[in-house]
């Protein structure tokens, strides 16, 4: 249960992480458009995972379905072309500090999603369920102080960035940047939601098809015709689907392989070992390594509103962190009837099987 591997791992799912945000924010600052960046990724993650599944789970994989299959079709849907395509909105809209510091609202999201489905308790009787529900209020009001409260900006030190188009926060005119943060705080947290019910949503559909290579790899491969079809769409202006040697190439590359690819077979594997809301109570590793990242690398303008908002939504983090572990605690320890008859059987010599 305390396999020193999963939390190197999931450290590592983190800072994967922090680089989607600093390098796709740094695609769509260069112009490119946020529906053919999903596509895309979606593409050359599929390529990159195809033969490995093929090579790897091709003996060993159970067979697939259609009513599985279809199952894999609408969680690709809404858990991963709905959020990657929610969330590149979003993050041409505000800064990739606000968007890794809004994705500490997914544990607390992943919790509440969970107890819904009966994969987690809370008692509002105890303190443990007291200090859950803190999180949860604590977490909103994150979010809120995010929306409405930008505060003083922190220079950066750097003004030499690999990434280019430093000291931006948006891509939008000043005159309507108020509106769109408030919106792409609000499209996060919606993009946040989906991919918290992708989490958990996933634990059970992996006890059916428990191929995690193949099943990672399917879910690329819907995602990716699913987001062609919404980016023909919705992106008319074809200059605006190719591709140069610039950023953009680079965060496509990086999505593609390390995030959407590594990342997503990762998460599966954590998933699978200690469950959703285990690898959702890492996110805020992703707020530290981002902020570094983005404000060295990029230049990025790190408002004081971003920062507090992210301090309250760790607070949430770990009030439910803390509820849990509590839980377990209360769960493990015996009450008096069960150590009264306990003893009770060791003095009568009673041997239990």
């Amino acid at each position: 249960m305390n396999n020193p591997k999963v939390y190197l791992v999931v450290f590592f799912i983190r800072a994967m992480y922090a680089g989607l945000h600093i390098t796709s924010k740094a695609a769509l600052n260069g112009g490119m458009s946020a529906y053919v960046f999903v596509l895309y990724r979606l593409v050359l993650a599929t390529l990159f995972m195809a033969p490995f599944a093929f090579a790897l789970e091709r003996k060993a994989a159970p067979p697939l379905p259609f009513k599985l299959c279809f199952k894999i079709f609408l969680l690709s849907l809404f858990g991963v072309t709905a959020t990657m395509i929610i969330y590149a909105v979003a993050l041409d809209y505000t800064s990739a500090t606000l968007s890794s510091a809004i994705m500490n609202s997914i544990p607390v999201v992943t919790f509440i999603v969970a107890v819904t489905f009966g994969q987690e308790t809370i008692k509002l009787k105890r303190l443990s369920g007291m200090m859950k529900v803190s999180g949860v209020l604590l977490c909103l009001a994150g979010i809120l102080e995010m929306a409405f409260y930008k505060g003083p900006h922190f220079k950066p030190l750097n003004h030499h960035h690999l990434l280019g188009h430093g000291n931006r926060e948006t891509n939008h005119p000043p005159t309507n940047s108020t509106k769109t943060w408030v919106l792409g705080t609000f499209l996060m947290t919606i993009s946040n939601t989906t991919w918290s019910l992708w989490m958990v949503l996933q634990e059970p559909l992996l006890k059916e098809y428990p191929s995690k290579l193949t099943f990672t790899t399917l879910q690329c491969l819907f995602s990716a015709f699913q987001s062609f079809f919404i980016a023909l769409a919705l992106e008319r202006d074809f200059s605006r689907w190719k591709l140069g040697l610039d950023a953009g190439l680079v965060s496509v590359i990086y999505c593609g392989i390390i995030v959407t690819g590594v990342a997503f077979y990762l998460q599966s594997w954590v998933i699978e070992k200690r469950g959703p809301v285990f690898l959702a109570m890492s996110t805020p590793l992703t707020l530290i390594i981002t902020i570094m990242g983005s404000y060295f690398l990029q230049g990025e303008l790190v408002n004081l509103g971003s920062v507090l908002g992210g301090l309250l939504m760790v607070g949430g983090l770990y009030s439910v962190l803390w509820g849990q572990r509590r839980e377990q605690i209360d769960h493990n320890t015996p009450t008096e009837v069960e150590r009264k008859a306990s003893l009770d059987v060791k003095e009568n010599g009673i041997t239990q099987v």
